[in-house]
């Protein structure tokens, strides 16, 4: 059917999947960290305290002492494509480009910072996408992660008129494809050292314990991935819990009274492993590998290592490709 000349232009259906991890800031500068944590700390479902009370903590005393700690932090591990976590995802995206053949678009995006998940889904729409799977790159649910990655995505559904069809990438803590990949890299990486760990550490983004009261499975999540790679491995894994904020009571043991108990009681060996991470970030490669090193051979250690996480690898992006694959399962044929 011809449609009349004054038709808006209509592009070619297309599908496309955006890959979406926790964010970061432009630079590692005070005043780019500064917005980064302004957007990231006023997120309800990260910091779950009535705004009334939180706020003004959050901008009279944390963003004015926090930004500068921060940049940094950032500056040690910042590279010349930019952030680790930001360059990292990019790396993902391109690597799985074309994998689904040509009518399936891959885009990446971030929660927090650039490039915005609205702005990516508005663009994944002018190109054609109808259907969307948005894959929010966290093994482990956890409504900090997972479901505010999507909450963004449907607040911007919500100022469409024309919605694409959308599915989302559930968790896969347990997937035997992760696992695998997992125990292929961890592997890898144990055979590049000259040492053999005594212990080896699995380190898993903290949260408030409350979560865990709450209904939250992130812990059950952490402590199933651990399990069923120690049983793939052959060999029990120290489970830690890294990144505690604020007075509240954490989710424990701490990453930092581990290693620091470890080396202690005369564990003089240790390799980690960030498994609750697709991409390394600055919560790996500044607060483990260096601080965590840093903890560890001040309390006696002799012997660090930090492994890093599956990244844009063979092993990381095929693990990746089998599961978009089965999300995309009825709309976008296997590769």
């Amino acid at each position: 059917m011809m449609l009349p000349p004054e038709h808006p232009a209509i592009p070619a259906p297309k599908i496309g999947v955006l890959l979406i991890n926790l964010g970061t800031p432009d630079s590692p500068e005070p005043r780019s960290v500064k917005r980064y944590l302004a957007e990231f700390l006023s997120d309800r479902r990260v910091v779950e305290l009535p705004a009334i009370a939180w706020q003004p903590i959050l901008r009279g005393i944390i963003l004015n002492t926090r930004p500068k700690k921060s940049a940094h932090a950032y500056s040690q591990v910042w590279t010349e494509d930019g952030s680790p976590l930001a360059a990292i995802t990019r790396a993902q995206g391109k690597a799985l480009e074309g994998t689904f053949g040509d009518g399936v678009v891959v885009d990446w995006a971030m929660r927090y910072g650039r490039p915005a998940i609205g702005d990516r889904l508005q663009a994944l729409k002018d190109m054609g996408c109808e259907r969307i799977l948005l894959a929010p790159l966290y093994p482990q649910y956890c409504a900090a992660t997972t479901a505010t990655a999507n909450d963004k995505a449907f607040a911007k559904l919500a100022t469409m008129r024309w919605q694409p069809a959308i599915r989302t990438l559930p968790p896969y803590h347990d997937d035997p494809a992760y696992i695998d990949a997992l125990k292929t890299s961890v592997e890898a990486g144990l055979a590049t050292l000259d040492f053999v760990p005594d212990a080896i550490i699995a380190s898993f983004h903290g949260m408030p314990k409350r979560t865990l009261a709450l209904g939250d499975p992130y812990h059950c999540h952490c402590q199933k991935t651990a399990r069923l790679l120690g049983e793939a491995m052959g060999r029990d894994l120290v489970v830690a819990f890294q990144s505690r904020f604020g007075p509240a009571e954490w989710l424990g043991p701490a990453t930092d009274t581990t290693l620091e108990q470890l080396a202690q009681g005369g564990t003089g060996k240790v390799a980690l492993i960030a498994p609750g991470f697709s991409a390394d970030c600055l919560e790996t490669l500044e607060e483990l590998a260096i601080r965590g090193r840093e903890s560890f051979i001040a309390a006696g250690g002799t012997h660090f290592a930090y492994l890093p996480c599956l990244n844009d690898t063979p092993v990381g992006i095929e693990m990746l490709r089998g599961l978009l694959a089965r999300e995309l399962e009825g709309w976008a044929a296997r590769p």
